[in-house]
């Protein structure tokens, strides 16, 4: 039973490395070549914010991005700016369908009044093809906000998650929930954001995104999982995620050709909206703090170590582990037959 045996021993290496299975496919970089990968997006703020976008060459004279083995991405903090303040809203140049998405920050924008920064993937035709925000949050908020905005017939349920869950409906005209809220879950570290993020020296936000589920987790700097370091992620080891959006959702469906984005814009449909709930209603209107204190915003950038993209992951080896063990079960009756057929039972 030689054969039976060595089969055996085989598929019980393979199985624990199905969760592993995951290979490096885009190594965004920390020099200039980064920019390369994105598009710089000039129009209008879609979520009206008192922003102006600008493209890469003024963002580069102004001093507003730059790569010097790190990417920085930031805003005018030296102007005023009565016609909104000057950012970068970048996209990029390809699209992805599932993956392990893994961004390493030393810095993000801090929690500045009128400040309204994020990392999210965006589909064409939203929200048909579905958006998915990673790291979000306004004014002096302290704890990540994760959300998902879909088109109808996607909810979430309340488990398998360590933050609060704070709505359930991704349809962004979900009745009995705010215009365009999604499902959101927050965040329970007051390190996963903001200032607090930023004192502990940063961290590492991994989104993996599979058929069956969109799941984010958050490292601080001193909890960064060996694997992600070695370039050999396993989120199977990496214990209960942050958020984890799944239920009564056809991911598949909803979430299709999403480009990576970072921007950093200010007051709009979220921060300005909420501006007088929050301490910084003192400062008078959030256009005018904006507007008129450049200073304020010196904290609004992010800082890059790395951005990497990984594909495959627990579905593609699970398959190849199935099809391994059906080939093992034809191996084992042949192997059976034979021997029936040679006379030994």
């Amino acid at each position: 039973m030689h054969v039976l045996s060595t089969l055996t021993q085989a598929l019980s290496l393979w199985a624990p490395l199905a969760a592993a299975a995951y290979t490096l496919q885009d190594d965004y970089g920390t020099d200039s070549a980064f920019f390369d990968k994105f598009s710089f997006f000039t129009g209008a703020d879609p979520t009206h914010g008192f922003v102006k976008y600008v493209d890469r060459s003024a963002a580069q004279n102004a001093g507003l991005i730059n790569a010097d083995g790190s990417i920085y991405m930031g805003v005018d903090y030296k102007n005023a700016a009565p016609d909104g303040r000057q950012s970068v809203r970048i996209s990029s140049n390809k699209v992805y369908n599932h993956g392990l998405f893994i961004l390493d920050l030393a810095h993000l924008p801090g929690s500045i009044c009128g400040a309204w920064p994020a990392y999210w993937l965006l589909g064409p035709n939203w929200p048909n093809n579905g958006e998915i925000d990673v790291i979000e949050g306004v004014n002096d908020q302290t704890n990540n906000q994760y959300a998902l905005h879909t088109s109808d017939s996607c909810t979430i349920n309340n488990a398998g998650f360590s933050g609060s869950l704070l709505t359930s409906n991704c349809y962004v005209n979900a009745p009995g929930q705010a215009n365009n809220a999604g499902c959101g879950i927050k965040d329970n570290s007051a390190q996963s954001y903001g200032n607090g993020f930023n004192s502990a020296g940063g961290g590492v936000y991994a989104t993996e995104w599979t058929s069956e589920a969109i799941s984010v987790w958050f490292f601080p700097r001193s909890s960064i999982p060996g694997d992600i370091g070695s370039g050999h992620p396993n989120p199977s080891g990496w214990g209960t995620p942050s958020a984890r959006f799944a239920g009564a959702c056809n991911i598949d469906s909803h979430f299709k050709d999403l480009q990576i984005i970072f921007d950093t814009t200010f007051c709009g449909d979220w921060a300005g909206n909420v501006w007088g709930s929050s301490s910084c209603a003192a400062k008078g209107s959030c256009n005018n703090w904006v507007a008129n204190n450049p200073a304020a915003f010196k904290d609004a950038f992010w800082r890059i170590n790395s951005l990497k993209v990984y594909q495959g992951g627990a579905a593609s080896v699970a398959s190849n582990v199935t099809e391994w063990r059906m080939d093992a079960s034809i191996g084992r009756r042949s192997f059976i037959r034979q021997r029936r057929e040679n006379g030994r039972n």
